[in-house]
Formats: structure tokens, sequence, C-alpha cells
């Protein structure tokens, strides 16, 4: 058994220190509530009546008291296909704890954007800000108290971070995540990647561009690039939320049925003695390995935004700096696309997070002994689950394609997939795994844009043909909620594959997908002012000169920005419901902190 490595341990204790009246509080209400829970002996009897009413095969148990009742918040639509998988589910959960005894009801639903179908378009300005209403509706769900147990039903982007800053305030309860599995592999990355560019360059039409993107995103299931999704997923495991192995096998197997079915039944058995509580699982320990499988796997840079928002509602504190610390020292053992030409399906058939988890492990970079949802702490999660006419689990001690996984001693990069970014332009997050390390160092003139929609003008006309920092300026969560930027990848990496020297400046996010381009992004200060003061990046002029460098961690300009007017915020726009968020974002905080209303104004 391998010691914590020093960095590791430094950077916990420092999180753990920071962290201590906030953690203390909320440990200290999770206590109250457990207390104060009803038994439901002791509900008035019409109140019980509206909760069985609906039960049916359920009502006899329900009024005995017979055994735990696990309710279950599903984010479940069929328009998102990650979730389209789950319209089955609460049925098929219902038989499984009707199996050992429990019972089991929908306590509510959430909504689930597909950022994939609102990327470019108005709505995406609403996807941030979905996270707290997802939390907000999982505290509406789970506030009839009703429940003994949680299950939570979700995948994509927002969807798990708004789930478990939801669960966290009923954190007196277990809970498990039960994911629903990656669509099979459609057509390889870089064909998708090639037939994009073309478009973008004008060589093929939008009957192509269609064609070839239906071949990538074609059946039920996550799609299967690494992005925020799947580093969900990575994440649930790395923090021992899921059951061990469950990230990432297939709808419609009998694998991936045994492991839902594991879930309810180990629900029921949690939920019966209010055992390994939500509130003690995630803890301090269980965030730094979150952050640690991040950077070892090179996962989605919208976690350095999301990462901070649940740990918060866990009385925990994170911030750049711990995550910029740690990535010093965690090697890039994965290599999945963007960062690499393998998918999420080639990923666990090479090991997957049994082999990460049992690497990171055994160079003591992550914390073996957190509490979590199974037995054995995280060491449990360092085997895969198979299907022997019986769900067993099988420790992964190699990998098995080297082109997708490496052991920590051969890593495909010595340090983590993120860099932060400082300097009088202020502090941005840059994703280095996917980027060439040529390409680590951009100092070039700005052009500053204010949509994306006028960089692709801009790019259609030529006008960035030349070596340019791109800067796209009041997208921060309080100017218009932060979209994501990812219709801007392919012109960018258009004008590098001509030659030229091009970075990406931005306060607002791009897509977990994103990679190639070198971008400085989630800028903090963002350019919409606060409290009078606006953030550096309303300053900039076209012509200014600009380095973004992850090299030395710079995010500078030559420029004198001292004695200038700041650029006239942009009129915030309506329309697609745009209108109704305005609070959330007058309300919000910055980036770092994890870029919610929700938490600033609760005071977490």
């Amino acid at each position: 058994m391998s010691n914590l490595h020093d960095i590791v341990h430094r950077v916990t204790q420092r999180v753990i220190e920071n962290s201590r009246d906030g953690r203390t509080a909320y440990l200290e209400l999770m206590r109250r509530e457990a207390d104060r829970a009803p038994e439901h002996k002791d509900v008035a009897c019409s109140n019980l009546a509206h909760a069985f009413a609906g039960a049916m095969q359920d009502q006899d148990a329900m009024k005995q008291g017979r055994g735990p009742n696990i309710g279950v918040v599903t984010a479940y639509n069929d328009m998102l296909s990650a979730h389209a998988p789950y319209y089955r589910y609460p049925e098929r959960m219902k038989i499984h704890a009707r199996e050992v005894g429990a019972t089991c009801q929908v306590a509510g639903g959430t909504p689930a954007m597909c950022d994939g179908v609102t990327q470019g378009e108005d709505g995406m300005e609403l996807s941030l800000f979905s996270r707290d209403t997802i939390a907000l509706s999982t505290g509406i769900a789970l506030s009839h108290q009703m429940y003994d147990a949680i299950a939570c039903l979700g995948i994509c982007d927002k969807i798990v971070p708004g789930l478990l800053i939801g669960a966290l305030r009923f954190g007196h309860l277990p809970a498990i995540f039960v994911p629903s599995g990656p669509m099979p592999s459609g057509i390889s990355n870089s064909q998708k990647q090639e037939t994009r560019q073309k478009y973008a360059s004008g060589e093929v039409g939008r009957e192509e561009l269609l064609e070839s993107e239906l071949g990538s995103y074609h059946s039920p299931g996550t799609c299967t690039f690494y992005g925020t999704a799947n580093s969900n997923q990575m994440m649930m495991e790395m923090m021992g939320l899921h059951v061990p192995g469950a990230a990432f096998v297939q709808p419609g197997m009998k694998l991936r049925q045994a492991l839902d079915r594991a879930a309810v039944h180990r629900l029921a058995q949690l939920g019966a003695g209010r055992e390994r509580p939500l509130s003690e699982v995630v803890d301090e320990k269980a965030i730094v390995n979150a952050v640690v499988g991040l950077l070892a796997t090179g996962g989605s840079t919208n976690h350095a935004i999301h990462i901070p928002a649940f740990a918060r509602a866990a009385g925990v504190r994170i911030d750049w700096d711990d995550m910029a610390e740690l990535s010093r020292v965690v090697p890039l053992v994965a290599r999945v696309y963007p960062n690499g030409t393998g998918d999420v399906n080639q990923f666990h058939a090479a090991g997957g997070m049994g082999y990460v988890i049992g690497e990171l492990l055994e160079a003591g970079l992550a914390h073996r002994d957190i509490l979590t949802v199974w037995e054995d702490g995280l060491d449990a999660y360092t085997a895969e689950p198979v299907w022997n006419d019986d769900l067993e689990w099988q420790r992964v001690e190699t990998t098995r394609d080297d082109a997708m996984l490496r052991p920590v001693a051969e890593p495909f990069q010595s340090d983590g997939g993120m860099r932060l970014l400082t300097g009088n332009l202020g502090r941005a997050c840059f994703k280095s795994s996917a980027v060439a390390r040529e390409r680590w160092t951009i100092e070039a003139p700005a052009r500053i844009f204010e949509t994306q929609a006028d960089v692709i003008e801009a790019f259609s006309t030529g006008e960035l043909d030349r070596d340019v920092v791109v800067v796209v300026r009041f997208q921060g969560p309080r100017a218009n909620g932060m979209p994501e930027l990812h219709a801007l990848t392919p012109p960018l990496a258009v004008l590098q594959g001509r030659g030229h020297r091009v970075a990406l400046v931005t306060d607002g996010r791009m897509s977990g997908a994103s990679g190639k381009v070198p971008a400085a992004i989630h800028v903090t200060p963002e350019a919409r002012a606060l409290d009078g003061v606006p953030g550096p990046l309303a300053l900039l002029r076209d012509g200014d000169v600009v380095k973004v460098c992850a090299e030395t961690g710079e995010l500078s300009t030559q420029a004198d920005l001292t004695n200038r007017e700041p650029a006239p915020e942009p009129d915030r726009a309506a329309g697609v419901g745009r209108e109704m968020f305005r609070m959330m974002q007058d309300q919000a905080d910055g980036a770092e902190q994890g870029a919610s209303a929700l938490l600033a104004s609760a005071g977490l």
C-alpha cells in the first residue's frame, strides 16, 4: 500500500483547513436534519395517505413500514440521448426494491438540457444556470421527507452537479448515482472532426455535415467523446458514488441491468439503517479525488466550475490554486477523444476506471480511505464488473491498450490535463492535455468580439487569416449566463491548420469536448462590472498584444490598461426564456467559486 503523495497530502490539508467553518456548519445541519426527520409513524395520516395513494402495489408495505422507501430523482427526457434509457428505470427499480423488502417512488423530476442541441443557439445561455435549477428541483423532490435513501438518475453536463448539489442538502440520507451508460461507438472521431472543418471552410455542405453528425450521435446513451457528461461519470467513481465500475457499461446489456439492480439493493440496505449518508461520503478527500481523476484523465474544463460549486454544497472550499498544484504532480494516464483518438467505449475496454483508480492509488495520488457507497473504500473501484450468469468484479491489473491508458510510471504527459493562467487579464483555465505542446505559448495581436457569431462572420470574410488572439468577452455568468462557445472550435482549428498562431481568450466556457486550439477560458473577473469595477477584458482593444502561455501560467497584455474606459456592456437579450434567468445572472458569483446564484444567495 503506497503512502499518499506529499503534494496531494498538502493540498488536502489546506482544503480541510480552508473548509473548517463551512464543513462544521454543514455537518451540524445534517445531524439536526437526521434527528428531526420524521418517522413515518409520526406523520399525520392525511399526509401519509397523500404519499401512499399512487403507490398501489406497494401501499400495504408502506402502510406497515416493512422496509425503507427509496426516493428516485430522475432527469429523464427522451430528447437527450444519454437520458432516454431512463424511461423504464422507475418501474424496474420498484421491482428490484420489492426483491429485498423495500419500496421505491419517483420523488420528482428535473430538467435536463442537452448542450449538444443548444450549441451556438440562444438557449445555450440557460445552460449553466440549469444546474442551479436542477439543484432546486432536487430539493423540492426530496422535501416531502418520505424517503430513506436517494437514487439520482442523471448523466450529462449540468445535471450530475445539479443533482449532487441538491442531494447534498439532504445529505443525512444515503444516495447512489445510477448512470445508464454510453451509446455504441459510431464513426471515428477523426472523421467527424475532418467533416466539421471541411464544412467550416466551405468544402462540404450541410447535408454531408448532418450525415456525419448522425454517424456519431445515433442511438440512446451518452455521447462517446470524453466531455463533461463522461467526466461526470469518472468523478462519481472517484468519489465512490456509483456501484463500482458502473460508469461506462452500455444501455441494454445484462451487465448494465445487473448494476442498476445492485444499486437499488444497496440503497435498500443503506436506507434501512441510514448508513453511509451522503454528507459523510462527500468530504474533502472525496473532492480532492474528483480533481485528481479529472487531471489524470484529461477531463472536461467545465469541472473547474462544477467541482467548487458542489464542494460548497458540502461545506468544502477548493479553488483553482488547489487544482493547479495537484496538476503539477498528477500525470495524464488516459487519452480519450478529444485528447486522443479513441472514445469512452475504447477507454472502458482498455481497463477504464478500474485501471485508472488502481494506478492512482498505487502511486499515492488518490485517497484510498474515503467512505464510499460500497464496501472496502476506493479499493473496490479498482475492479471492473463482469457478467458470468451473475454480477462479479475482477481487478484490472494492466492496460489492454497503451494508446488509451498507460501506467503512472509511463504517462502520456508528466502533469495533469489543466493549467491555471494568471496575469493582468485575470485568472483562467487552460486544457493542456488537448493542445500540442508547441502551441502552449501564443503571443499575438488581439481581435475583440462580444459574440461568437461575430467571430464566425469575421472568419468567413478572411479577417482572421493571420496570427491572432481572439478575445470573446461579456460571456461570463453575470453577463449572459456563461454559455459554451463550442461553435468557435472548427473555424479556429481551420486557422491553426493554415499555419497561423491562434488562441482564444474568453470569460465564457468551451465545451468539454473542445480541444486542439489553445484557449484561456473562464476568465475571472469577467468583463461585466461587479460593484462598478469592470473586469480587465472590458479594457482590451483591437491590436493589443496578448500572451497566453501554459508553460509559465501567464495570461497578460503588454498594453497599459490603467486609464482606459471600459467597453460598454451589451444589452442583455430576451427570448427563449432568457429574461427569466436575469436574477441568476445578477446574483451569480465568479467562475472560480462555481458561478452559482443559488449558492451565493444561500450564503454557502
